[in-house]
């Protein structure tokens, strides 16, 4: 495997160790030909929906009027997410020649990394690579960091390229490859948006050649990913693993279950439907979670055990969705305000009402919306819902009868050592207007 294979601490021990090279290769050629390689590759996006990168690069180079940009997204805020704060602090290097590779095939005249101001130790170490890389001349272009608040929505691409132009991360309907940075028509600025895993893997490409990701993976998803598990595992972690890999084995690489007890549900992410042991088996890669009706996403799962109560899980991630909603599309504010309600009541046993009904809301959540937020409460509890029907209504009728005090896994520090992770206890204080209580 590749991305946590060197840590460096200096830009010297990064050379020491080889890096480099796919930047320096990168430029020796023409753009045409490194949007080429990355394309050959089969390289897909490790940030959300998998989308392939040459692709992406080649819409932005060959399309549109004035300056292009490149744009790292660092902000990572899935719950039970890790992976991209873990290679920063492993290895900042190998993401800025990846950045600096993507800038030299698209024609960009300048590129920007954007993390959550929450992210203290990422941005320090980043700034001190970056300090180094440039002190050597080794970027083709100038490079910023920015750091925006810490809502969910400045991970959403365009949503990071509004707190990048000093505003609110709200986000746009228009993609990035599309109508970019500092866009004023009649020119359309396209920026490439990857995120940090991306650029990781792009290093590795030109150094290596295009065949190199293909030695691991399926054909249409190639190469490794890094996997976030969190929960009712024996060891929290990040782990590495092949596409296609089994979830099973995934498991089995964070300990099995915590205290032998038996798998209930995981949920990968906040945006796809929930997974059950039934479905362990399944090759992660892009296509077979999709197969299922669930997704990849950015490779974070949170793990429950059988004494988990579906209607509290039900309740964080919904709530999560809600609080994090920008609310510039009614329906996706209303209406996941109301299966939040639903799912409180049901909580503290208030008589919960009509269950269907607020299946009903979930599935017009997406009834007109700028980002992929809605879907994510629409899908979520459609799935957990209708796989564990017979719970809600059971739940429906008292209060909850396993009650176990879950936090979000949203996830601030990981104890490596100890196979644990830290969540943001804060988190539950957060409320729908972006202030805490």
């Amino acid at each position: 495997m590749a991305l946590l294979e060197h840590e460096a601490s200096s830009f010297d021990e990064y050379l020491g160790a080889g890096g480099g090279r796919g930047l320096e290769r990168a430029l020796s050629m023409a753009p045409d030909q490194v949007i080429e390689e990355v394309s050959l590759s089969g390289l897909r996006g490790r940030g959300g929906a998998g989308f392939p990168t040459g692709r992406k690069w080649l819409a932005v180079r060959s399309t549109g009027t004035g300056p292009r940009y490149v744009v790292c997204n660092a902000a990572e805020g899935e719950p039970a997410t890790f992976k991209d704060r873990l290679l920063i602090r492993r290895n900042p290097y190998r993401v800025l020649d990846g950045l600096g590779i993507a800038a030299h095939a698209v024609g960009a005249e300048r590129a920007y990394i954007g993390l959550k101001e929450s992210f203290i130790t990422e941005t320090e170490v980043l700034a001190r690579a970056l300090g180094e890389m440039e002190a050597a001349e080794a970027l083709p272009v100038p490079v910023e960091i920015l750091t925006g608040p810490d809502h969910y929505l400045l991970g959403e691409e365009t949503g990071l390229l509004e707190v990048i132009e000093d505003r609110e991360p709200l986000p746009r309907v228009a993609r990035p490859y599309y109508l970019g940075l500092f866009a004023k028509p009649p020119d359309e600025n396209p920026t490439v948006v990857n995120n940090v895993e991306t650029f990781s893997h792009v290093s590795h490409i030109l150094a290596e050649g295009p065949d190199w990701l293909r030695q691991w993976g399926t054909e249409a998803s190639p190469g490794t990913m890094l996997f976030t598990v969190a929960g009712d595992v024996e060891r929290e972690g990040v782990f590495e693993a092949e596409l296609g890999t089994p979830l099973a084995e995934l498991l089995e690489r964070a300990g099995g279950m915590a205290g032998g007890r038996e798998l209930k549900v995981i949920l990968p992410g906040a945006s796809s439907t929930a997974l059950v042991p039934a479905q362990l088996e399944t090759p992660l890669a892009f296509e077979t979670m999709a197969a299922i009706g669930s997704g990849l996403g950015s490779a974070g799962f949170a793990v429950y055990d059988e004494t988990t109560c579906v209607a509290e899980v039900a309740l964080l991630f919904c709530r999560f969705l809600h609080v994090e909603s920008c609310a510039q599309c009614p329906p996706c504010k209303l209406n996941s305000g109301d299966v939040v309600e639903f799912l409180e009541s049901l909580e503290r046993g208030e008589g919960a009402g009509d269950l269907d009904v607020a299946l009903a809301r979930a599935r017009s959540a997406t009834d007109g919306q700028k980002c992929a937020l809605p879907t994510g409460t629409s899908l979520l509890m459609q799935s957990l819902f209708l796989t564990f029907e017979r719970e809600f209504r059971a739940h429906a009728e008292g209060a909850c009868p396993s009650p176990r005090g879950l936090v979000l896994p949203k996830i601030v520090d990981w104890d490596e050592e100890a196979g644990r992770f830290t969540y943001d206890e804060r988190y539950a204080k957060k409320r729908p207007d972006w202030t805490y209580a």
